[in-house]
């Protein structure tokens, strides 16, 4: 992380105003990191079950392997790497966490046992931690306050594209030279990423979109998490995006695994299932939300939460239908259905959190946020997940009904997420307005 901070605010407003072009290519680059970051974390989703039979692992097993050693030290190192790019170069921050993650991607590919592929695993944890918030805060002094829901939407097309990489391409792979081959395919390219990024990307001047506000010079933890209580509004987008990842990212752990086990599918096969939704319904729907978003009506926060509850709420329905039958032609129509909500409230729930953060308090409020959704998307989904898998199995061992079982409890979480959003329109302008001021 050497040179943090050097570059300076004339360099960065360059940067910023030189032309139209610019700032989209930064949002381009930004979206680039992101897809790299959800294909290394969810590679391990679709070589689940050969992990599992090769290290004789029960379900509840291969779920800490799986997230909850991820999640500990992506939620533990989140905050103080968020605290440093809310002071400074969020650019090399960003470049050296890509780099850090790619190289323990890799490495979780050249694991030979359990204990290796645990700590490369914690690697990758450590990595991502210092991704999405930064990403998050250059993108925001790119865009103005209205134009991005839009523009990290966007950004979150990167959830898709990494995501169908981690099923399709990983599965193929896996398929054809075993499940080792499939983080090292993905782990090489992040290293020429984050090389990209150093010589391209310029640091944006803080707040430089924004009307100034007084709230301090650099505001502590403690302040920060102070403010971001009482805006209560942000408390139930927070809370919304998390259920939501409870909920969709949740389910999309164990997905894979559940249509080998019940339609006798080899990885490939499950692979190219769950990938080309990914690809083409996460896109189509990151696309339609962001056409959404760019709507001149849509500059009222109000109607944006109104929106991702009423979705997730509907999306609801087919998530618990695709675990309930027995049919492959259901499961799948249900899931091309089911698996756009997925991606829907990615975008518009980043930027409505950023909206509500003074621009000093935003790579924070961004890590409270990821927090909060991979405390209950790493660790509570697929380690619950599994836990309940093997209780409903009993000591015959998991098997395509309790995995089946389990999933259709957390299913019906879309409920929950829909009621936090619907909560956070009561109170949403006026907290935005005093976070940000008026948006024009």
């Amino acid at each position: 992380m050497a040179g943090i901070g050097m570059t300076s605010a004339a360099d960065s407003e360059s940067a910023l105003n030189s032309s139209f072009t610019v700032r989209w290519y930064v949002l381009f680059v930004m979206m680039l990191a992101y897809t790299i970051n959800i294909a290394d974390r969810y590679v391990m989703s679709t070589v689940l079950e050969e992990i599992r039979l090769e290290l004789h692992l029960t379900d509840s097993g291969i779920a800490f392997l799986t997230g909850v050693s991820l999640a500990l030290f992506y939620v533990t190192m989140g905050i103080p790497l968020s605290w440093i790019a809310d002071r400074y170069n969020r650019r090399n921050l960003l470049a050296a966490s890509i780099t850090i993650w790619s190289v323990m991607t890799t490495l979780c590919g050249l694991s030979r046992n359990y204990t290796q592929l645990l700590l490369a695993r914690i690697g990758v944890g450590i990595g991502e931690a210092g991704g999405t918030p930064s990403c998050n805060s250059i993108v925001c002094d790119y865009f103005p306050a209205a134009r991005r829901p839009m523009a990290l939407t966007i950004f979150c097309l990167g959830a898709p594209i990494g995501a169908w990489l981690g099923a399709d391409m990983a599965g193929a792979a896996a398929h054809a030279y075993g499940w080792r081959a499939a983080f090292l395919i993905l782990g090489i390219p992040g290293v020429l990423l984050a090389g990209l990024i150093m010589l391209t990307v310029r640091e944006p001047s803080r707040g430089c979109l924004d009307k100034p506000q007084d709230h301090g010079d650099n505001p502590t933890v403690l302040e920060t998490l102070r403010f971001c209580v009482s805006q209560k509004s942000a408390v139930h987008v927070i809370m919304g995006s998390g259920v939501s990842a409870l909920w969709g990212w949740g389910l999309m752990w164990f997905t894979p695994t559940f249509l080998q086990r019940t339609y006798n599918l080899d990885v490939g096969a499950a692979g190219g299932i769950i990938g080309p939704i990914h690809l083409v319904m996460g896109i189509s729907a990151s696309l339609l939300t962001a056409w959404l978003l760019a709507r001149p009506s849509y500059t009222d926060p109000r109607k944006i939460v109104n929106l991702l509850g009423i979705v997730t709420a509907l999306a609801t329905i087919p998530s618990i239908v695709a675990y309930y039958t027995h049919s492959l032609i259901v499961a799948k129509v249900a899931l091309w259905i089911f698996v756009p909500a997925v991606y829907f409230y990615i975008g518009p729930a980043f930027a409505l959190g950023q909206n509500l953060a003074p621009p000093k308090m935003r790579a924070m409020f961004s890590a409270i946020a990821l927090l909060i959704a991979n405390v209950f998307n790493l660790i509570i989904a697929p380690q619950g997940v599994g836990l309940l898998s093997d209780w409903f199995a009993g000591p015959a061992g998991a098997d395509a009904a309790s995995l089946r079982s389990a999933l259709l409890i957390l299913a019906p979480t879309g409920f929950w997420a829909a009621f936090h959003y619907f909560m956070a329109a009561r109170t949403i302008v006026a907290d935005q307005h005093r976070a940000i001021g008026v948006i024009d």
